[in-house]
């Protein structure tokens, strides 16, 4: 049972927050912005992982 309540209460990696908050970025851009820089909603989680990476370095 220890393994499941050190499962639950470990914190998240900072990569993991950082991910959600760049996806959640780019979710809230409209339409025109995501035209302007010319970016797709299937390349969302590619681009937010990016961009995790590159803010943890």
């Amino acid at each position: 049972m220890g393994f499941f309540t050190e499962f639950f209460a470990r914190p998240r990696p900072v990569e993991t927050e950082r991910f959600r908050n760049a996806l959640a970025m780019l979710e809230s851009m409209s339409p025109a912005d995501r035209a302007d820089i010319g970016i797709r909603p299937a390349d969302f989680s590619r681009i937010a992982r990016e961009m995790a990476v590159r803010s943890a370095n």
